[in-house]
């Protein structure tokens, strides 16, 4: 790889609902919070100075939720880029409430959405929403229901765009018939493909597909496995190689890696600059298999 000057706008845009246009590689804002997504960061200044960074390197999608934190990663984000630079979306979620570290419960009642809706734009410093995600389908209220409130709220001007997360095409499908959906959040990268059917649906639709867990793990990723070989040939990480791989994968793909340090951000920006022959990109693909 040659280091040039870093812009993530080198990895392509994609047009949100047809007419928000983001660049494709994103930054996921999870792990600017505190160890299991609960409380505070060991350093909120560096936290916002990763999201300073994102910024100044053409990152200008920013995906959280209310429940990271919960609340800490939306509050972070409104104290460090409000007010927005031209062209900077930010996309959160809600749907998933908080009882401790790692714990995390689906909560879909109409006026809880509501409620979440307002306090997300009152910590974002945003006057509304470009992309409100559901952040995962309630079991115990019909997803007409959901999404129906936020349906309202989007007619009142407080969300521009709705998406989904953690859905099958058959969910997908079911949502459309309330609202729009322009964007679908899965678990998906090179070594996890769970979610193939959900990427070639949104890949159909055009809808924006976000992986989130994008970089490969276990042994595809080990030492020594294909992925660490070829990155080292390119003067690489796994992590760039997987990035890349996601952002060959299909034109509505975008990745959101997450950091909470600057060096690490910088690299994975570098990812757009991941320059791999058909032919290597088969032996990983036949590797992965």
């Amino acid at each position: 790889m040659t280091t040039t000057t870093l812009n993530a706008k080198l990895g392509g845009s994609f047009a949100l609902g047809g007419d928000l246009t983001v660049n494709r590689l994103g930054f996921g804002a999870m792990r600017i919070t505190g160890e299991g997504i609960w409380g505070e960061p060991k350093d909120a200044n560096t936290a916002k100075k990763v999201l300073i960074r994102a910024v100044e390197l053409g990152v200008n999608f920013i995906d959280t939720a209310d429940s990271y934190g919960p609340e800490v990663s939306e509050r972070l984000i409104g104290e460090a880029l409000a007010p927005y630079a031209p062209g900077v979306v930010i996309a959160t979620k809600a749907g998933l409430t908080r009882q401790g570290p790692n714990k995390w419960l689906p909560v879909g009642r109409p006026e809880y959405l509501v409620q979440q809706v307002e306090m997300s734009l009152r910590r974002l410093k945003l006057d509304h929403i470009d992309l409100w995600q559901l952040h995962r389908i309630d079991a115990k209220v019909p997803v007409e229901e959901s999404l129906g409130a936020i349906k309202k709220l989007q007619a009142e001007g407080k969300i521009r765009h709705v998406g989904l997360s953690e859905v099958t095409p058959a969910e997908i499908d079911k949502a459309r018939k309330t609202v729009e959906i322009v964007s679908v959040q899965n678990r998906y990268n090179i070594g996890d493909r769970a979610h193939e059917d959900v990427v070639d649906y949104c890949t159909r639709h055009n809808i924006a597909f976000i992986p989130w867990f994008p970089v490969a793990a276990g042994k595809l990723a080990q030492p020594g496995g294909k992925l660490d070989a070829v990155a080292k040939e390119h003067g690489a990480t796994v992590s760039q190689l997987s990035l890349a791989w996601l952002l060959r994968r299909s034109p509505v793909m975008l990745p959101i890696p997450g950091t909470s340090s600057v060096a690490h951000l910088e690299e994975n920006v570098a990812a757009v600059e991941v320059d791999l022959s058909d032919s290597e990109w088969q032996e990983i693909e036949d590797a992965a298999k």
